[in-house]
Formats: C-alpha cells, structure tokens, sequence
C-alpha cells in the first residue's frame, strides 16, 4: 500500500517531483528518464509507472527553462527507450508465455492478458500502435504480441511507428501547453484528465470488442 501512495503522490505532483530530480542528478536525468520509460514499455510487471504525464510535465519544465535538457535529444533518447522497452516487452512474451497471467496476481492480472487480447481482436497489428495511448495495454500488448507470435518484422513497423508517434506527441504537448497560465495552476487537474482520457478508450474498446467480432 505505501508504494502504491508513493506512485500515485509521484504522479499526481510530478512536476514538483521532476523539479527535484533536474536539480538533483542535472544531466543524469537523461538516464533516469530513459530507465522509467524503458521499464514502463519493456516489463510486463511495471505498467503502473507513469508514462504520459512524465513526458508531459518533463517537457513542460524544459519549456519554462533553466533545466539544462535538450528537447532534441530527449525526444530521440525516450524514443529509443520505448521502441526497446516494447522490444524486450516481445521476447518476453514469446518466452514465458500467457502461463503468467493469474486470477490471483496482484499485478499480472489474467484480466489484463484477456482484455489486451480483446483489443488485439478488435485493431489486429495496429493494437500495437493504439496501445502506446493507453495506460496498462502499452505494458500488456507488446507481451501478447510475442504469445501470440506475430511477425517480429510486422511487429517492429508498428512498434517503431507507434513509439515515435507516442513520445512525440506528449512531449510537444507539454512544450507547447505546459506553461499555460491555466495549466500551470492547475497542472494536477491536467495531469487526473490526461490520465482520463487515457483510460476511457482503453475501457470504451474492450466494451466494443466484446460486443461484435472483428478480424485483423
């Protein structure tokens, strides 16, 4: 319960947190930051780290200045790290297996490995890319690409794609919006509807794909 409270505090003050981490470990944020959002797309166990509001906040810090980071090179760093996040996610998967995903496992959930499944049904390949958006399916889906075998070539055009596309446009989105004179008073309300508006298609498209059968 206390890792859970320290997430959710990390997340829902992730500017403040960033602010610390920048003037704490300065260029070695670069590393910090590759290692979350590797983590994020390249382990099945971590899909609670944060994903869109850390590219959003870090962003809009660097907008306001005095970081020391470069856009530029964020931009290619955090893209790196999520197309080999999904990567290993992959080979993960085609190792191990749906054997772990349990009904009972506080974290691989048998739930999040059947409704990823229902969105690879309803997007076939392209859940790849729709499931950088979505908290949880950018964790589970790359894992169920590799159970399911899909080609690593087909597999690797929508990674690519879908990483390029993911880190992008968060970051722009924090750059161009981040210091907002509304944004910036109420950055936690805007972090609590990125969150939203993240999850609500994610549950709007397993609802849909239980109702009609769709082919990839």
């Amino acid at each position: 319960m206390e890792l859970i409270h320290h997430i959710i505090d990390f997340t829902l003050h992730i500017d403040k947190h960033l602010v610390e981490i920048v003037q704490q470990y300065q260029t070695w944020t670069y590393l910090i930051l590759f290692m979350i959002i590797f983590a994020e797309t390249g382990f099945v166990i971590t899909p609670f780290l944060p994903g869109d509001s850390l590219l959003f906040a870090i962003a809009a810090l660097i907008a306001k200045g005095g970081t020391g980071l470069d856009i530029g090179l964020l931009c290619i760093l955090l893209c790196t790290a999520a197309i080999l996040g999904n990567t290993t996610n992959y080979y993960l998967g085609a190792y191990l297996g749906p054997k772990v995903f349990k009904p009972e496992n506080t974290i691989l959930k048998l739930d999040y490995y059947l409704k990823t499944q229902a969105f690879f049904v309803q997007h076939g390949g392209k859940a790849v890319i729709f499931s950088r958006f979505l908290p949880i399916f950018r964790t589970v889906a790359p894992f169920v690409a590799g159970v399911g075998g899909m080609a690593i070539g087909r597999y690797t055009l929508y990674n690519v794609v879908g990483g390029v596309a993911w880190i992008a446009s968060f970051l722009c989105l924090g750059y161009l919006f981040g210091n907002l004179p509304f944004v910036k008073q109420n950055f936690t309300l805007v972090i609590v509807l990125i969150i939203a508006a993240s999850v609500v298609p994610a549950i709007y498209g397993v609802l849909t794909s239980r109702k009609k059968p769709t082919t990839n």
